[in-house]
């Protein structure tokens, strides 16, 4: 199984299940298409984007071990 972390790249996040962007699309991360989103940590993006960076790691890592 894979783990994500808050120093995980959006884009290597997105590598592991590209459903996995409803879960950023819903915090109101809607540039994921840029090169430079795609580079950046979840801690990174979560705090340009005032959110809960702990909140979303689990969120994603609980999507990943149920499938």
């Amino acid at each position: 199984m894979n783990t994500v972390t808050k120093e995980s790249l959006i884009g290597d996040v997105l590598e592991l299940d590209p459903a996995l962007a409803e879960f950023f699309f819903a915090i109101g991360m809607h540039c994921l298409g840029c090169p430079s989103a795609r580079g950046e940590s979840i801690a990174d993006a979560c705090a340009v984007h005032g959110t809960d960076a702990d909140a979303l790691v689990e969120k994603i890592n609980a999507y990943l071990s149920s499938k």
